[in-house]
């Protein structure tokens, strides 16, 4: 498949002319969404968000199905271990017996818990808005939404099937929905997913792999005057720890290790007896894995031969990095040849970021993951989108469904 710009044939030019009448809906509806937090621990506010996205899905009229998810391992900041109650997620589906399967997926949370200051939408000018999770994701609902009403609405529409799923915690790793992704990869030929673009319009390229980790480092309190040699400082021996890991930065290309949390200790004249640090490694290729997991292993067995520390690690790789296959260039190339149609050029750039798409990469599954809207500074209070990719976005995604739907099957298969 070439990525020669081609003529809107009459199908495309209805799809694309309803959805530049759907823009100020559009608008409407992002600003509803956004106006509800959905950080990925506040449970009511991402079941708001599913049942406002389950009486939308009514216009589409597709099966809906909740899905329950396991609950989430956690490390507490006492270095306490539970497990954390995460949201439902939310399946549509529709004509599971046609030859060609679109799997889509778009995330509901944000990283904006209920507390955080970052709230309300409003706006920037008169072409963007800013608001928590009006790029990241939300506008990119609004646009799977749309397009998949223009798909439904075209002739093409009973050539294809496909299955949408809104998952609850794709901002904390998706440790309860990333089971789900191996199944989907299996009974779908294409995968779309409806993260932002940046801001200059191009979509993510290959990505980088990523873990998150906890170290409990276990010591003994006494008293920092009196006793002070019989404690086991478990602050020392985690900064020790931090300082090593940190050091490893540098040592094999495209691998990055962050220590992004610390906490432990209490009153000064005690000996701190306990301390928790969280940390995130990204990885450029997977066997950049193996070599950190023996680096902490090794780090960690020097440390734990002194008296009286014992430093405990957690976590692990949820995603594997995001790497070039033919399948997926094949994918690219439609993309580019879709957006040339629609006068909006646009590139492949490669990414430290990682998303769902590195999980149903690894299960096999050719995706593109940035359709969403444009916008920038995201997972910050400056979070930002131009209302115009709302529409443009949307068309993009009806014109790649619409031409895989005429393609068919055999070339994925």
């Amino acid at each position: 498949m070439s990525a020669q710009p081609l003529t809107l044939n009459a199908t495309e030019q209805q799809a694309c002319a309803w959805i530049d009448q759907q823009q100020a809906l559009m608008e409407a509806k992002l600003w509803q969404l956004a106006n509800i937090n959905s950080g990925s621990y506040n449970l009511d506010g991402i079941a708001k968000v599913a049942a406002t996205l389950a009486t939308w899905a009514q216009d589409l009229n597709c099966d809906l199905q909740y899905i329950d998810l396991a609950q989430q391992d956690v490390v507490d900041n006492k270095g306490q271990i539970g497990q954390q109650q995460l949201g439902q997620a939310l399946q549509l589906r529709q004509r599971p017996e046609a030859p060609l399967q679109l799997f889509l997926c778009a995330h509901m949370d944000t990283v904006f818990a209920v507390d955080h200051h970052f709230q309300e939408v409003r706006w920037l000018d008169e072409e963007h808005i800013t608001g928590p999770g009006v790029a990241d994701l939300k506008g990119g609902i609004v646009v799977m939404l749309t397009a998949l009403q223009a798909l439904e609405a075209s002739p093409l529409a009973t050539s294809v099937g496909w299955t949408v799923l809104f998952n609850p915690d794709e901002e904390i790793g998706s440790p309860g929905s990333a089971s789900l992704f191996p199944a989907f990869a299996d009974s779908h030929h294409v995968g779309l997913i409806y993260e932002p673009s940046f801001a200059d319009g191009n979509l993510a390229g290959e990505r980088k792999g990523s873990g998150n980790f906890s170290v409990v480092s276990h010591g003994k309190a006494a008293h920092a005057g009196r006793e002070h040699h019989l404690g086991r400082n478990a602050i020392r021996a985690m900064a020790d720890f931090v300082s090593a890991i940190d050091e490893l930065n540098g040592k094999r290309q495209g691998v990055t290790i962050n220590p992004g949390f610390i906490e432990g200790g209490g009153a000064t004249n005690v000996v701190p007896d306990t301390c928790v640090m969280k940390f995130n490694i990204r990885t450029q290729q997977p066997s950049d894995e193996a070599w950190c997991q023996a680096q902490l292993q090794s780090i960690l067995a020097d440390i734990n031969l002194r008296d009286g520390i014992n430093l405990d690690l957690h976590g692990h790789f949820g995603r594997t990095p995001k790497v070039m296959t033919p399948a997926w260039q094949q994918l690219c190339d439609l993309l580019q040849s879709c957006s040339q149609s629609l006068q909006m050029p646009t590139q492949f750039m490669p990414t430290g970021g990682c998303c769902d798409g590195n999980n149903l990469a690894a299960s096999g599954l050719p995706n593109i993951d940035t359709l969403g809207v444009q916008g920038g500074n995201i997972h910050s209070d400056k979070e930002y989108m131009r209302l115009a990719s709302l529409s443009e976005r949307a068309k993009l995604s009806a014109l790649l469904m619409l031409r895989l739907a005429k393609a068919g099957p055999d070339i994925w298969s």
